[in-house]
């Protein structure tokens, strides 16, 4: 085994190890979080990596910083014409001009799920698939690789505050993954282990409705290769059509592996891991969220299969600082808290709100939504309305629209419709002087949208 400062490679370093000197890749939409990491592979491996996004970002900075050439015109003169394949994400448009020239001219164009899937046939691989819990689930088993010295390779659908990136390379045999269910992109993967959070109905645009979404889960699940594990939550729907070996783990069930114990103490969670042959006791968890709890319990469940030693385990679970918009504490004080989360879906909303109640129960909670996609607020805006009615104070911005164009009388109006208390809707650009009248106790903001973007501001705020 390599000693820590051997294991892990920054990007464009180890040039000894690269396999593509000369080569270049064209990445249509590289500024997305699967993208982007894919993108960090291709440049730490020595290709010549460059690409098209809508707009900057702070992702896209931290790109090109690493010597990654971005532009951000959708302009066929701006493109590489030396590319040795093109890498595109399907939430570009079909009509996308750069996408077109390279079909129209037969270059070799494959989504972004293939090519994780042809990355992933040479390590043994960890993938980690859920409508929510993967990617802090995916982080938090790939810290525990690298902090334990154990190794591996990582492709993260956020950015791993310990290491302020989506991706890492090392020197192991292994890599982790998150498996993404959008456009059925989970379906490339085959791994020797697998972990599913959960299939709550999301992507109905993609699967129709929910049994089709559930069906793709488990087909998912029989791409695990012979003799691997399959480690699931207890909570799953249909969890009897899933065979093979399989462990399960939750909450308050009779699952293989489960947290007990657990107590709340200055903000942080302590608890025991039992499973039928192993406990460890008095883990410390510095994250909110009691599904953070569960997610620990999977990522946990695989580092011992994998044979790591439990005092490493304690240690990086300990250490893990959790995931950019996962829970994040943006400020934390006796008087204070705001908290910023990516929940996008009525399933995560649940979990945040009820995390936020379970840390500060005698707190006035106040949550500003971002209703992200037209279509997901159509599909769910009962079940928003009813998470969204958990907390005391409730305030809706705009649909961030993403990908998509106005569905006729859908609005965030119509989620707060369904919520059992006032809500109130206001523009993006009001909201920084709204809280500054509001003084809330806890604050949380919420969405996959932009509404990342106003984090700094309301911290300034706070400050």
């Amino acid at each position: 085994m390599h000693n820590k400062e051997q294991t892990y490679y920054d990007l464009g370093t180890q040039c000894s190890l690269t396999t593509g000197q000369n080569k270049s890749v064209y990445f249509i939409g590289i500024g997305g979080i699967g993208m982007s990491a894919i993108a960090r592979y291709f440049a730490a491996k020595g290709y010549d990596v460059s690409g098209y996004d809508k707009t900057p970002t702070e992702l896209t900075d931290a790109l090109i910083s690493e010597g990654i050439k971005i532009h951000f015109k959708d302009d066929v003169n701006l493109l590489d014409k030396e590319a040795e394949f093109v890498v595109y994400t399907p939430a570009v448009p079909k009509e996308h001009r750069e996408l077109m020239y390279y079909k129209d001219n037969k270059y070799s164009i494959k989504k972004r799920s293939e090519v994780l899937g042809n990355i992933m046939w040479d390590y043994k691989s960890i993938c980690v698939a859920g409508t929510h819990g993967k990617t802090t689930t995916s982080s938090m088993i790939a810290h525990i690789l690298r902090d334990s010295e154990f190794g591996c390779t990582a492709f993260l659908g956020g950015i791993a505050t310990n290491y302020n990136s989506n991706f890492w390379g090392g020197f192991s045999d292994y890599a982790v993954a998150e498996a993404d269910e959008y456009d059925r992109s989970f379906l490339k993967l085959y791994p020797d282990i697998a972990v599913i959070t959960s299939m709550e109905p999301d992507h109905l645009d993609i699967y129709g409705n929910e049994k089709n979404m559930q069906d793709a889960f488990i087909e998912f699940s029989k791409n695990v290769k012979r003799n691997g594990l399959l480690i699931c939550s207890y909570h799953l729907p249909r969890l009897n059509e899933i065979d093979g070996n399989v462990l399960t783990y939750g909450i308050n069930t009779n699952a293989d592996c489960k947290p007990e114990n657990i107590v709340v103490e200055n903000g942080t969670y302590k608890f025991d891991f039992v499973s039928k042959s192993k406990k460890i006791k008095d883990i410390q968890l510095n994250m909110g969220g009691r599904h953070n709890v569960e997610n620990a319990t999977a990522a946990i469940t695989v580092a011992l299969h994998l044979g790591i030693d439990e005092d490493k385990i304690k240690n990086a679970i300990k250490n893990f600082k959790g995931v950019k918009r996962r829970f994040q504490f943006i400020v934390k004080t006796s008087e204070k808290v705001f908290i910023d989360d990516y929940a996008h879906h009525p399933g995560e909303l649940n979990a945040l709100l009820a995390g936020a109640k379970d840390l500060y129960p005698n707190k006035k909670i106040t949550i500003v939504f971002q209703p992200h996609l037209y279509s997901r607020t159509k599909d769910f805006a009962k079940q928003f309305g009813e998470s969204l009615s958990a907390a005391d104070e409730i305030i809706l911005l705009p649909i961030y629209p993403a990908r998509e164009l106005p569905i006729e009388n859908i609005s965030s109006e119509t989620i707060a419709g369904y919520i059992q208390k006032p809500a109130r809707i206001i523009e993006k650009n009001d909201l920084v002087n709204e809280i500054k009248k509001m003084n809330p106790e806890v604050l949380i903001t919420a969405g996959a949208g932009d509404i990342d973007k106003l984090v700094e501001p309301i911290k300034n705020i706070f400050s």
